[in-house]
Order: C-alpha cells, then structure tokens, then sequence
C-alpha cells in the first residue's frame, strides 16, 4: 500500500480551486488564512511573501510557495510596494499598471482540518512548516515542473476536457509538491516524514496499519510486522511519524472514519466496524473527541464545506 497516496486521499476534502493571475508592478495583495492549504507558482517575473512573522521570501520563475495550513500572508512585486487589497474570492485576474509583469498560478485545497478539535490533518503534513518553498533548480524534481507546466497550460486555454484535467493536475500537483519536499528532507537527515518512508520497518507498519485499520492492533503485533524489537520499533517510529504507534493506529481509524463519512452512504454502525469498533457508542465517542462533532453530525456539515479563497 502506498504510504503517501493513502495519507493524502484520507485527508483531501471538498474540490481544489486555481486560477492564473497576472499582476502588473506596482502591486500588493494580502492573502487571509484559508481552512486548507494553498499553493502559488511563478510562471513569469518574481514577487515576495511576506509572512506576518518571519522575513519575506523571493520567489522567481519556477518557484513554488506551498502553504499547508493555509497561513495568512502578504505578496507584493517589491518590498516597498504597500498591500493594497485582500485576495478574496472574484479576483481580479489582471492586475494593470505600468511597471514589470508577473505572472502567477494560484490554487488551494481543503484538507480535513476544519472540524477537527486538535486543528490537524495527518501528522506528515502537520510536520510541515508554514511556508514550504521550492525553489526553481535545474534537474531537480522534474515531475513537479511538468505538472505545473501542463496545469498553466490547460487553464491558460482550456480546451475540451479542460474541466476534466484540472482537478486531475491539481492533485498531481500536491502528490509532487509532498513528494519533492520529502526528497529534499531525506538528502538532509532521516527523522520526521521523509525518514518514516526510507524506514523499512517504520513503513511495513504504516502500510500494515492503513491496510486493515479494523484489525486489534497490539504493540507486539506491530512489532513482529516491524520485524525489530518493540523498543527499537517505539523509538524509530516515535522520531519519524511523531507519535507512538498506537496512538497513530487511533488517528489513522478517525482519519479513514471521517473519509467513509464524507465519501459514502454507509450506516455508523457499519463505518465503526471498518475502523476497529464493535460499539457504535465507542466509536461515536472516540470520534467526537477527535473532531469535535457526533459522526452523522460530521456527515452533515461535510455536505456543505465553506468556500475557500484562491
């Protein structure tokens, strides 16, 4: 089972938005904390973010700005350019003026953090920082550039099929974005995420473990899918996922009964039993700890997500 594509598909809610913006200098543009997470690309010219805390960043061709807790944040054609308007929903997508012009792709995803009572998704993404940048660099990861190019391409001009292909390229683009950032984590060092898929035996047991989230999972039990003592096993997984392994099995079960919740029809009894819960009670209760509502309440308020900005 493929550790990566089974996090990001248990988190991904709702549809990704994106748009192509051209600004023209001067410009500033304040963009608000959004309940998912955001994404913008540089196609042409350069600009800065400017977090509200921390120093401004220079983004140029190529370069990719991913927000994975849709933090707030300020971009501007030049430092001195004062930020005039918040980005809101209806953007305008050109921005005249007279001086250099940028071009950018903009786009954000909901990714099941709204309800949850703690404020978190899944722990690879909550390791991330606010800002993950990635810079522009030759030879390096050339999936993620080819994605970017074909998704500006399709909404620069779409063209039968374009309302098809975009969603599809939106979520290529995350799986990239993820993907290109554990790589550049795993060149530097081997906890956090990017260790936990370079971890045999961390790995065997999050395959396990996604592949049977029903199944009485013991340490013991999880240990002999390790293939390493239980005190190796608590330690290697404790430095890379960032919890214990059975507190990651709860998570995991909350995460796949949020997932059945939102995607299917299935009765709460039959959603407790696929994630572990003989007792519909337990599970409704272990639920509403982790998200704050009763499961059919959940499913209710999923049917009617709120809006979020590009």
């Amino acid at each position: 089972m493929d550790i990566l594509s089974e996090a990001i598909a248990a988190i991904r809610t709702g549809s990704p938005t994106s748009g192509l913006f051209i600004r023209h200098a001067p410009w500033g543009r304040r963009y608000p904390i959004v309940p998912g997470a955001g994404f913008h690309v540089v196609l042409q010219g350069s600009c800065w973010v400017v977090p509200p805390n921390g120093e401004p960043m220079a983004l140029g061709v190529g370069d990719v700005l991913f927000m994975p807790r849709g933090a707030d944040h300020d971009l501007v054609d030049s430092l001195d350019s004062p930020v005039t308007e918040r980005a809101l929903p209806g953007e305008p997508r050109e921005i005249v003026g007279p001086g250099v012009r940028t071009v950018l792709l903009c786009g954000a995803y909901e990714l099941g953090r709204r309800h949850s009572v703690v404020g978190r998704s899944h722990p690879l993404l909550d390791e991330l920082p606010e800002f993950v940048h990635l810079p522009a660099r030759p030879g390096r990861h050339p999936a993620l550039r080819g994605a970017v190019d074909l998704l500006a391409a399709e909404i620069a001009e779409p063209r039968p099929g374009s309302d098809a292909a975009v969603p599809a390229l939106l979520e290529m683009l995350l799986l990239f974005i993820l993907r290109s950032w554990f790589d550049e984590q795993a060149d530097a060092r081997s906890t956090g995420w990017a260790g936990a898929f370079a971890d045999p035996a961390v790995a065997a047991v999050l395959r396990a473990v996604h592949a049977q989230p029903a199944r009485a999972w013991t340490v013991p039990d999880l240990s002999d899918v390790a293939g390493v003592s239980r005190a190796t096993l608590a330690r290697r997984f404790a430095a890379t996922v960032g919890e214990p392994p059975l507190a990651y099995v709860t998570r995991w079960r909350m995460l796949t009964a949020a997932r059945l919740l939102r995607e299917t029809d299935s009765g709460l009894g039959a959603v407790a039993r696929r994630v572990g819960y003989t007792s519909e009670f337990a599970f409704a209760k272990a639920f509403k700890r982790e998200y704050g509502l009763a499961p059919g309440r959940y499913r209710r308020a999923e049917d009617n997500p709120p809006l979020v900005a590009v």
